[in-house]
Protein backbone atom coordinates (compact mmCIF):
# COMPACT_ATOMS: atom_id res chain seq x y z
CA UNK A 1 0.00 0.00 0.00
CA UNK A 2 1.91 3.11 -0.80
CA UNK A 3 2.24 5.82 1.76
CA UNK A 4 1.55 9.51 1.00
CA UNK A 5 3.33 12.15 2.74
CA UNK A 6 1.52 14.06 5.45
CA UNK A 7 0.63 17.80 4.83
CA UNK A 8 1.50 20.45 7.34
CA UNK A 9 -1.17 21.77 9.15
CA UNK A 10 -0.57 26.09 8.77
CA UNK A 11 -1.88 26.52 12.13
CA UNK A 12 0.82 24.24 14.04
CA UNK A 13 3.86 25.33 14.06
CA UNK A 14 6.61 23.26 12.87
CA UNK A 15 8.73 21.78 16.32
CA UNK A 16 12.07 23.84 16.70
CA UNK A 17 15.07 22.46 15.41
CA UNK A 18 17.01 20.64 17.21
CA UNK A 19 19.66 22.84 18.98
CA UNK A 20 23.37 22.16 17.60
CA UNK A 21 25.26 20.76 20.74
CA UNK A 22 26.84 23.35 23.34
CA UNK A 23 24.75 26.48 21.66
CA UNK A 24 22.90 28.21 24.28
CA UNK A 25 19.28 28.31 23.17
CA UNK A 26 17.27 31.55 23.28
CA UNK A 27 14.57 31.92 25.78
CA UNK A 28 11.04 30.69 24.71
CA UNK A 29 7.95 33.43 23.60
CA UNK A 30 5.90 30.77 25.61
CA UNK A 31 7.02 30.83 29.26
CA UNK A 32 5.02 32.75 31.31
CA UNK A 33 6.56 36.18 32.78
CA UNK A 34 7.25 36.67 36.38
CA UNK A 35 4.84 39.74 37.57
CA UNK A 36 7.83 41.31 39.16
CA UNK A 37 10.71 43.19 37.44
CA UNK A 38 13.86 41.87 36.60
CA UNK A 39 16.86 42.78 39.42
CA UNK A 40 14.08 43.45 41.85
CA UNK A 41 14.42 41.72 45.13
CA UNK A 42 11.56 40.20 47.51
CA UNK A 43 11.45 43.35 49.61
CA UNK A 44 10.98 46.05 46.81
CA UNK A 45 7.19 46.43 47.26
CA UNK A 46 7.82 46.93 51.59
CA UNK A 47 6.84 49.99 52.51
CA UNK A 48 10.65 51.92 53.74
CA UNK A 49 10.75 51.47 57.72
CA UNK A 50 11.34 54.87 59.95
CA UNK A 51 15.04 54.53 59.75
CA UNK A 52 14.76 54.82 56.00
CA UNK A 53 14.05 58.53 55.63
CA UNK A 54 14.56 60.44 59.31
CA UNK A 55 18.04 58.42 60.43
CA UNK A 56 17.82 56.45 63.31
CA UNK A 57 14.97 56.22 66.04
CA UNK A 58 15.55 58.25 69.28
CA UNK A 59 16.24 55.86 72.04
CA UNK A 60 14.50 56.16 75.57
CA UNK A 61 17.73 57.01 76.85
CA UNK A 62 17.79 60.56 74.47
CA UNK A 63 13.90 61.36 75.74
CA UNK A 64 15.53 60.57 79.45
CA UNK A 65 18.31 63.34 78.85
CA UNK A 66 16.09 65.53 77.00
CA UNK A 67 13.60 65.38 80.10
CA UNK A 68 16.17 65.65 82.51
CA UNK A 69 17.24 69.24 80.77
CA UNK A 70 13.82 70.66 80.42
CA UNK A 71 13.36 69.88 84.34
CA UNK A 72 16.62 71.79 85.07
CA UNK A 73 15.36 74.52 83.33
CA UNK A 74 12.18 74.54 84.95
CA UNK A 75 13.74 74.79 88.40
CA UNK A 76 15.77 77.09 87.49
CA UNK A 77 13.18 79.79 86.49
CA UNK A 78 11.28 78.91 89.56
CA UNK A 79 14.41 79.80 91.89
CA UNK A 80 14.81 83.14 89.39
CA UNK A 81 11.09 83.86 90.34
CA UNK A 82 11.46 83.59 93.68
CA UNK A 83 14.81 85.20 94.28
CA UNK A 84 13.23 88.30 92.40
CA UNK A 85 9.88 88.47 94.52
CA UNK A 86 12.30 87.92 97.51
CA UNK A 87 14.45 91.21 96.58
CA UNK A 88 11.49 92.67 95.17
CA UNK A 89 10.04 92.42 98.97
CA UNK A 90 13.30 93.82 100.28
CA UNK A 91 13.42 96.81 98.03
CA UNK A 92 9.52 97.40 98.59
CA UNK A 93 10.33 97.63 102.65
CA UNK A 94 13.30 99.78 102.18
CA UNK A 95 11.18 102.30 100.24
CA UNK A 96 8.08 102.37 102.80
CA UNK A 97 10.62 102.24 105.88
CA UNK A 98 12.66 105.42 103.72
CA UNK A 99 9.41 107.38 103.53
CA UNK A 100 8.22 106.55 106.96
CA UNK A 101 10.96 108.36 108.07
CA UNK A 102 11.26 111.20 105.87
CA UNK A 103 7.94 111.83 107.02
CA UNK A 104 8.69 111.29 110.70
CA UNK A 105 11.40 114.16 110.19
CA UNK A 106 9.39 116.65 108.55
CA UNK A 107 7.39 116.36 112.09
CA UNK A 108 10.02 116.63 114.11
CA UNK A 109 10.45 120.71 114.21
CA UNK A 110 6.66 120.70 115.33
CA UNK A 111 7.73 119.01 118.36
CA UNK A 112 10.70 120.95 118.85
CA UNK A 113 8.24 124.60 119.07
CA UNK A 114 5.82 122.79 121.19
CA UNK A 115 8.42 122.16 123.49
CA UNK A 116 9.80 125.73 123.33
CA UNK A 117 6.48 126.48 123.94
CA UNK A 118 5.76 124.68 126.72
CA UNK A 119 9.07 125.80 128.07
CA UNK A 120 8.03 129.51 128.07
CA UNK A 121 4.19 128.59 129.57
CA UNK A 122 5.65 129.78 133.07
CA UNK A 123 7.24 132.74 132.09
CA UNK A 124 4.20 134.49 130.05
CA UNK A 125 1.03 132.67 129.80
CA UNK A 126 -0.07 134.67 127.81
CA UNK A 127 2.36 133.80 124.75
CA UNK A 128 1.50 129.86 125.17
CA UNK A 129 -1.42 130.89 123.06
CA UNK A 130 0.47 132.83 119.93
CA UNK A 131 3.28 129.78 120.47
CA UNK A 132 0.54 126.93 120.29
CA UNK A 133 -0.97 128.62 117.07
CA UNK A 134 2.34 129.34 115.65
CA UNK A 135 2.89 125.13 115.88
CA UNK A 136 -0.68 124.78 114.35
CA UNK A 137 0.20 126.76 111.12
CA UNK A 138 3.96 124.85 111.44
CA UNK A 139 2.20 121.55 111.46
CA UNK A 140 -0.82 122.25 108.79
CA UNK A 141 2.26 123.61 106.59
CA UNK A 142 4.21 120.17 106.79
CA UNK A 143 1.00 118.47 105.75
CA UNK A 144 0.55 120.44 102.57
CA UNK A 145 4.30 120.18 101.62
CA UNK A 146 3.67 116.04 102.03
CA UNK A 147 0.60 116.66 99.54
CA UNK A 148 -2.50 116.47 101.98
CA UNK A 149 -3.67 120.20 102.15
CA UNK A 150 -6.07 121.56 104.89
CA UNK A 151 -9.00 122.20 104.03
CA UNK A 152 -11.61 124.47 106.86
CA UNK A 153 -14.19 126.06 104.74
CA UNK A 154 -16.92 127.95 105.63
CA UNK A 155 -19.97 129.35 103.22
CA UNK A 156 -19.12 126.98 100.67
CA UNK A 157 -21.24 124.40 99.22
CA UNK A 158 -21.71 121.15 100.55
CA UNK A 159 -19.12 118.87 98.79
CA UNK A 160 -20.03 114.91 99.78
CA UNK A 161 -16.16 113.91 98.73
CA UNK A 162 -14.83 116.57 101.08
CA UNK A 163 -17.12 117.00 103.91
CA UNK A 164 -18.71 114.99 106.44
CA UNK A 165 -22.37 116.04 107.84
CA UNK A 166 -22.18 115.52 111.57
CA UNK A 167 -25.42 118.46 111.74
CA UNK A 168 -27.92 120.35 110.22
CA UNK A 169 -28.82 123.79 111.32
CA UNK A 170 -31.39 126.74 111.21
CA UNK A 171 -29.04 129.63 109.94
CA UNK A 172 -31.40 132.25 108.03
CA UNK A 173 -27.65 133.74 107.25
CA UNK A 174 -26.62 130.81 105.21
CA UNK A 175 -28.04 129.80 101.82
CA UNK A 176 -29.57 126.65 102.97
CA UNK A 177 -26.85 123.28 101.68
CA UNK A 178 -23.71 125.49 102.50
CA UNK A 179 -21.05 124.76 105.13
CA UNK A 180 -22.13 127.24 108.37
CA UNK A 181 -19.16 125.60 110.27
CA UNK A 182 -16.24 123.25 110.77
CA UNK A 183 -15.74 121.37 113.71
CA UNK A 184 -12.68 119.18 112.21
CA UNK A 185 -10.62 120.05 109.19
CA UNK A 186 -10.10 117.81 106.78
CA UNK A 187 -6.80 117.05 104.84
CA UNK A 188 -6.10 116.18 101.21
CA UNK A 189 -7.91 115.81 97.83
CA UNK A 190 -9.62 112.59 95.91
CA UNK A 191 -7.25 109.81 96.21
CA UNK A 192 -4.67 111.30 98.57
CA UNK A 193 -7.10 112.26 101.12
CA UNK A 194 -6.48 111.89 104.34
CA UNK A 195 -9.56 112.42 105.56
CA UNK A 196 -12.52 114.45 104.94
CA UNK A 197 -13.61 117.98 107.21
CA UNK A 198 -16.70 117.55 110.20
CA UNK A 199 -19.06 120.45 109.22
CA UNK A 200 -22.55 121.73 110.34
CA UNK A 201 -24.69 122.21 106.86
CA UNK A 202 -27.60 125.00 106.67
CA UNK A 203 -30.87 123.60 106.78
CA UNK A 204 -32.80 123.52 103.52
CA UNK A 205 -36.18 125.51 103.27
Amino acid sequence: MPIHPRESDPAVPDPPAPAPEGAVRPPRGDLPRSGRPAGTGPDTDEEPGPDAAGGPAPTEDEHTVELKELEDRWRRALADLDNLRKRHTRELERERTAERSRTAAAFLPVLDNLELALTHAGSDPGAIVEGVRAVRDQGVNVLELLGYPRHAETGVPFDPARHEVVGVVQDPDAPPGTVVQVLRPGYGDGERQLRPAAVTVAKRE
